[in-house]
């Protein structure tokens, strides 16, 4: 599979360490680009044979094994801005919040997360230091390949945390049982992984290209200061100790860097959002060269159903009617918004309310994610079944970066600092984008309103449980339909705040240890 988007350097073919040995790999210097592109294939692939075929994770269907699809259904079918209506397996426990230690969704994003861990340490194990082929350095691939790691250690920090395996490359090839980087869970004294993926990125960041200088999808000081402000704004989650100031140094880098909001909204989701010019880093995918299951062909297809026109609306050959939202989120919008009542949800065909968890017709309707151009035209290289897609995931965009900048200068959810004057202004150009209001820095600054915002800007991202979390709006708070497991919601136990480690590895590994109450 040729690596996605990239038209220069990654435009290759991707290694499959489940075919070819390491030690023939890399042999070969030449060999090194490809596989660096076997790395970023990934967060977009589930294997090496297209859609189906030598899968990555095994144990499960293909699709719901890959990184994207995975990262979803924990980050987003859990929270308050999406419900699924598949009953597969134990997939109705994560959006009842109901789930145990055998869960094998939870299982399948473990597993994804160690897997890219392990697959960069091989490429750190096996390229030099020093030195360049065909003119790239290979400490500027090195430095890739650690960024790779510290994102994907950070997302199993972020869900499992700090009691996860914990390799690098300078541990031994071969068979053995990794220990925990420390205590399981998160606190002041759990602190171990944390602090490691922060030494890691602050070590890098000169050997990665500057900000907005990267090929499209490849890491950049700009991906980097977004992964540190991500790890600085949940900082009081993760150890204990708050670092609103040190989140706000790396996110003024960001917004006072290239990129610039983008002037349409709907076009960061369509099938050509890789003209966004807020885009920092995205997970790129391509109809006929990133054929999967999972990614965006899932995040595309399983939102679409009952009257929804799949193919005139949305460029693809039906719908999965799979996940769809709530009223919870639909009422955060005012009337006006073009993200939400006003554009991209609307009202199911059966009304808003859900009684029934598996019936998609009820709830809200999302059209957010696309795969057709910004101004309704099909892409010029589709897949000729209708299948899979050419729109990418913004991972990290320029609008998540202001409303994080304005969570760190306020100091947190509880915090008494104000939203400076120029974040206030971007707030608001990203409110006037979408066809509502203006704000005051008071109004701004005020309860739950930046997390409110939040929602109702990047819903559907991958972002929310880990913000609900820092909010402190999780577990407890606001209810939400079929949290708990109850048509109208419930509060649940804290543990839930972390995934646990999957019984199958605990069992597989008496290094590790569960986390706290499972």
């Amino acid at each position: 599979m040729a690596f996605t988007s990239c038209v220069n350097d990654l435009d290759t073919e991707p290694i499959d360490p489940n075919s070819t040995t390491a030690s023939k790999v890399f042999e070969d210097p030449s060999n090194y680009i490809n596989a660096l592109a076997k790395l970023y294939a990934g967060f977009t692939l589930s294997g090496q044979e297209g859609p189906s075929g030598n899968a990555d994770i095994k144990f499960l269907d293909e699709g719901h094994g890959q990184y994207l699809r995975g990262l979803y259904v924990l980050q987003e079918l859990p929270t308050d801005e999406a419900i699924n209506g598949w009953n597969d397996g134990n997939l109705p426990k994560i959006s009842q919040m109901t789930w145990q230690a055998n869960n094998e969704f939870i299982r399948a994003f473990y597993y994804r997360a160690i897997y890219q861990v392990s697959l960069a340490n091989e490429f750190l194990r096996s390229i030099p230091e020093e030195g360049e082929v065909n003119g790239i350095q290979y400490k500027g691939m090195r430095a890739e390949a650690r960024y790779i790691r510290a994102f994907a250690y950070w997302q199993a920090l972020d869900l499992f945390g700090n009691g996860v395996p914990f390799v690098t490359e300078a541990d031994p090839v071969g068979s053995f049982l990794p220990s925990p980087a420390g205590l399981p869970g998160w606190g002041a004294d759990r602190r171990e992984l944390f602090d490691y993926i922060v030494a890691e990125l602050t070590e890098i960041k000169a050997d990665l290209p500057a900000q907005g200088q990267a090929e499209l999808g490849r890491a950049s000081q700009g991906a980097l200061n977004m992964l540190l402000g991500k790890l600085y704004l949940n900082a009081e989650t993760y150890t204990g100790t708050a670092m609103w100031n040190e989140a706000k140094t790396v996110l003024e880098e960001v917004v006072n860097g290239p990129y610039t909001l983008h002037n349409s909204y709907a076009q960061m989701f369509t099938a050509d959002n890789h003209m966004s010019t807020e885009t920092i880093w995205s997970f790129n995918f391509n109809a006929l060269n990133t054929q999967t299951w999972g990614g965006m062909t899932y995040m595309i297809h399983a939102a679409v159903g009952g009257t929804m026109k799949a193919e005139d609306d949305f460029g693809i050959n039906g719908g999965w009617g799979g996940n769809r939202s709530i009223r919870e989120l639909y009422n955060k919008f005012e009337g006006n918004d073009f993200r939400g009542k006003a554009g991209l949800i609307t009202v199911g065909d059966d009304g808003g309310d859900i009684d029934d968890q598996f019936k998609f017709t009820q709830g809200y309707f999302v059209g957010k994610f696309k795969n057709i151009n910004a101004d309704s035209s099909q892409i010029a290289a589709p897949d000729p079944n209708g299948d899979h897609v050419d729109t990418d995931f913004p991972v990290f965009r320029l609008s998540d970066a202001v409303l994080m900048l304005a969570e760190a200068e306020k100091g947190g959810p509880n915090g008494s600092g104000s939203i400076s004057g120029s974040t206030l202004d971007l707030i608001n150009q990203i409110r006037l984008r979408a066809g509502t209001n203006t704000v005051s820095i008071t109004e701004a600054g005020s309860g739950t309103w930046l997390l409110d915002e939040r929602a109702r800007e990047l819903y559907w991202e991958c972002h929310r449980r880990t913000d609900l979390i820092r909010w402190g709006r999780y577990t407890k708070g606001d209810n939400w339909q079929y949290r708990g497991g109850t048509e109208n919601g419930s509060l649940v136990d804290d543990k839930f705040r972390l995934m646990p480690i999957p019984a199958s590895d605990l069992n597989a590994n008496t290094n590790l240890v569960q986390n706290d109450g499972y």
